[in-house]
């Protein structure tokens, strides 16, 4: 270990308790470095309701948080960000946690103007817009000078950087490849599948697929009548989903709940009672809710592209090409609710070894950097 702590900030646009991937990836493996006593931890994140403590301190974990505008907005600035992410001698690294909005690109800025080392994960995603997916590449392409001067660049699955290292125009840049953990706590005693039960988590967008379950479950309940569907997430798109849902003839087949993001407890049990797991977004990078449904041995039906696309090839995950028909999309969810339980489950990552990988990549830069 060595003599003190190596000092890191990691900038992230959102953070807990704002719901997603990232804010879960940044909350898991900041918490679990802090531990080891070879890192002291700060996140920087944007606090768009401006009503959030400023800094607090949460298992070991410094947080701060800067005032963001416009308020409702998935586009936003936030100038505090460079304000701190500057401070020259402040910090021995820099980690920008995302590329999909101006919050990492300020902290690039900041950062080597300050002369600070920094690196990136790049936590690519997608829209429900067409036309702000369309834009993505032409970002990439734009923040490329930025990631190429980067200290380190991370990737959280071989799809995504093998998709930033061509359009991002990276060369022979090196990517290291660190996937989510997925490891959840152990289910509550008694908690059994409830029969017929598809459980579909993410963010309420279009671009999240939730409503391609509601589609196929009418077919699915002709297969099985205890058919019921549980969408866990929040999000702009619930009333679209519930008029969906009641144009379908399943709306008393529907619930849609939302679980508060650090309680892990009640989404193992969640996860745990489902018969399927639906993952049917049109783009994630490597989906945090499904490694978690895999750590807790439930059989997912997703969608055969990007990061589970990448899951699909490995066997983790039975996947769905693109287009297919609603009535096709329930013959698969039934095939997989039939299936027995595995007798062993698949060796996945865990936020521990995420974490601990991400951790030799912060040392192996503190080292370059004396050397």
């Amino acid at each position: 270990m060595s003599a003190s702590p190596l000092r890191v900030l990691m900038a992230t646009a959102r953070y807990l308790p704002d719901m997603g991937g990232i804010e879960m990836h940044v909350d898991e493996v900041s918490r679990h470095l802090a531990k080891s006593g070879e890192f002291e931890i700060t996140v920087l994140a944007t606090d768009r309701s401006r009503s959030r403590p400023r800094r607090e301190v949460i298992d070991g974990v410094t947080v701060l948080r800067v005032p963001a505008w416009p308020r409702h907005r998935d586009y936003y600035l936030a100038p505090g960000i460079a304000r701190v992410a500057g401070q020259r001698d402040r910090w021995d690294l820099v980690h920008c946690q995302g590329i999909h909005t101006p919050v990492p690109v300020l902290a690039m800025l900041a950062a080597r103007r300050a002369r600070t080392p920094y690196m990136v994960t790049f936590h690519t995603g997608g829209h429900s817009l067409r036309h702000r997916n369309a834009l993505r590449t032409v970002q990439w392409r734009a923040v490329g000078p930025l990631l190429r001067g980067a200290a380190a660049l991370v990737a959280v699955s071989h799809f995504e950087a093998d998709t930033l290292a061509a359009r991002a125009y990276l060369g022979s840049k090196p990517i290291t490849v660190i996937r989510n953990g997925g490891t959840l706590p152990p289910p509550p005693t008694g908690t059994n599948v409830i029969p017929g039960r598809i459980v579909s988590v993410g963010r309420l967008e279009h671009y999240k697929g939730h409503h391609r379950v509601i589609e196929a479950l009418p077919d699915v309940i002709t297969g099985n009548p205890e058919a019921h569907l549980v969408i866990i997430g929040r999000g702009p798109y619930e009333d679209e989903l519930r008029v969906s849902a009641r144009r379908h003839g399943v709306a008393d087949r529907v619930t849609i709940t939302q679980l508060p993001p650090a309680d892990r407890q009640a989404m193992a049990e969640a996860m745990a009672e489902a018969s399927v797991i639906a993952a049917m977004s049109d783009y994630e990078a490597h989906p945090v809710a499904v490694m978690e449904a895999l750590s807790v041995g439930r059989p997912v039906v997703g969608y055969d592209v990007a990061g589970i696309g990448e899951l699909v090839a490995e066997g983790l995950v039975e996947g769905v090409t693109p287009g297919t028909p609603a009535s096709v999309v329930a013959k698969q969810l039934l095939e997989a609710m039939a299936r027995p339980a595995p007798a062993t489950l698949p060796e996945l990552p865990t936020w521990n070894t995420s974490a601990e990988e991400l951790g030799q990549v912060y040392l192996e830069t503190a080292r370059n950097r004396r050397n």
